[in-house]
């Protein structure tokens, strides 16, 4: 039998530490907590739940404070989670692992509830959270496992609220000062631009963002595992500056290896609407296509394999849209066919 911790940073987290303790506690054979700097009930919340509670004092290094919890687990197996995370689905696969023989590094989908435009979404990644002992972090932040063992997915399915309006507030300024700290040490490291520009990008710095996207894309390559949510968020930054013949550009260039992405189709559908909309003169030629793009999300269907997969561009968000489409011209029929349709996926949370 191996063992098999939940092992966790954390930080005034006492609004969100009891869920995540409670969604894995049946599957694991200890609960680690190490406290980075609580102001709040989070450390008693840790031990009254029966954790483990230890202190590290904060060095602004994630990847010190998760190899310190790490060492501190002492466990064969260690799953990886963050108080604001919680287990949905597949603990047993959890579970299961005390009779596994630490040899690889499992990814688990993590589903990221946001909002955009003032509408709630969630959009998928997968991420090492599964780790044999041995395994540790580098990086002051978005640290990374450093290993040599083979990754495998595991159907485990967790669920993150660290990116709604609240929790992204409290963290503004933190992790680009971090980020950009370590770009200073390692100024070519792709993963880093990656996470820099997704940083700027949601709290507007659509300039900055464009900049660093481009400078990751550069380094890691369009093939990348993480090309598909970089160009998805390189195409909207783009949108917001209102750089639309780039964008095209740009998201014709990537056709091809994108072919099968719902998330891209319907994302080039809402670039050339926005086009459209600010030079109503191309609205003509650009409005079939928007209708195609979103066409084609449908007839793929969702997607959450993808990095940065958001539900319901392959199903009930497309149909939403040209719903939206076929009345502004007139379909009304087709306009009513594809409400129901809309209604149809989203009622029974089509993935």
């Amino acid at each position: 039998m191996y063992s098999v911790a939940l092992t966790m940073i954390v930080r005034n987290e006492s609004a969100n530490l009891k869920r995540c303790l409670d969604s894995a506690r049946l599957f694991v054979d200890s609960l680690i907590v190490v406290d980075t700097g609580s102001t709040d009930d989070t450390m008693h919340i840790a031990g009254q739940a029966g954790a483990r509670v230890d202190s590290f004092k904060w060095v602004n290094d994630f990847g010190a404070a998760r190899n310190y919890s790490l060492n501190i687990a002492n466990a064969d197996w260690n799953l990886i989670l963050d108080a604001d995370e919680s287990i949905v689905d597949g603990g047993l696969t959890i579970a299961s692992l005390r009779n596994v023989k630490p040899d690889f590094v499992g990814t688990l989908r993590v589903d990221s509830d946001f909002e955009a435009d003032g509408n709630k979404s969630r959009a998928s990644s997968w991420i090492a959270r599964v780790l044999p002992r041995g395994v540790m972090y580098t990086g002051r932040i978005h640290e990374q496992p450093v290993h040599r063992l083979p990754i495998k997915n595991l159907p485990v399915h967790i669920l993150h609220t660290g990116y709604l309006p609240k929790a992204m507030l409290a963290k503004k300024g933190r992790n680009s000062q971090l980020l950009e700290s370590e770009l200073h040490e390692f100024p070519e490291d792709g993963y880093l631009l990656y996470q820099l520009g997704k940083d700027y990008a949601v709290y507007h710095r659509y300039e900055d963002a464009v900049r660093v996207f481009a400078q990751a894309d550069g380094v890691l390559g369009s093939g990348h595992r993480l090309g598909h949510d970089l160009l998805l968020r390189w195409l909207f930054a783009l949108k917001k500056l209102a750089r639309f013949e780039i964008a095209v550009e740009l998201a014709e260039s990537r056709m091809e290896l994108w072919a099968e992405s719902p998330d891209y189709w319907f994302v080039v559908g809402d670039l050339l609407l926005d086009f459209a909309c600010s030079q109503p003169e191309k609205a003509d030629a650009l409005i079939p296509m928007i209708e195609t793009s979103w066409l084609r999300s449908l007839e793929i269907g969702e997607r959450p394999d993808l990095e940065g997969a958001v539900r319901g561009r392959g199903s009930y968000l497309a149909a939403q849209n040209l719903a939206v489409i076929y009345e502004g011209t007139g379909h009304t029929a087709k306009a009513l066919q594809y409400r129901e349709i809309a209604k149809a996926t989203m009622r029974f949370g089509v993935q």
